[in-house]
């Protein structure tokens, strides 16, 4: 049986970015025509070979190969990397990491550390928030 939900369809490149695959390497049949979301789940769930390969072998899209490496992807352009990778490229430059990618890891670290700070800060201040309103409403005479 058919649901709503399954039966709506996307381009091959959206289907493609979801299973974490580079378009260009997909078969044709996956390239040609529309994938419904049933389609994509089953492909999510049971894999068929090709895919199978596609995401242990490459090549890979260019957000996969970013966080591979531990970089952003506007770090790989940086650092002169605008095609999609195989996992032995992708391997190749983790055992030998030329100075563009070590100096985008300690950016990414640095951006990363950043986020979190911020995230902490913000914790902090609506946990304040929180125990103020709270202290507010215990304060508050009750309308009875």
């Amino acid at each position: 049986m058919s649901t709503p939900h399954s039966s709506q369809t996307m381009k091959p490149a959206t289907a493609a970015k979801k299973l974490g695959v580079y378009l260009p390497a997909t078969p044709p049949e996956f390239q040609e025509g529309t994938i419904t979301r049933g389609r994509l789940e089953e492909l999510e769930t049971n894999p068929p070979e090709w895919l199978v390969d596609l995401r242990r072998n490459g090549p890979h899209p260019r957000p996969v190969v970013a966080g591979r490496l531990n970089v952003s992807i506007a770090g790989l352009a940086r650092g002169g990397v605008e095609d999609a990778l195989t996992t032995e490229q992708i391997n190749e430059l983790r055992e030998d990491p030329p100075a563009w990618l070590v100096r985008e890891r300690e950016i990414q670290a640095e951006v990363r550390a950043e986020e979190e700070r911020i995230k902490a800060r913000d914790l902090k201040k609506a946990k304040k928030v929180a125990r103020a309103n709270r202290e507010a409403e215990q304060k508050a005479p009750s309308g009875e």
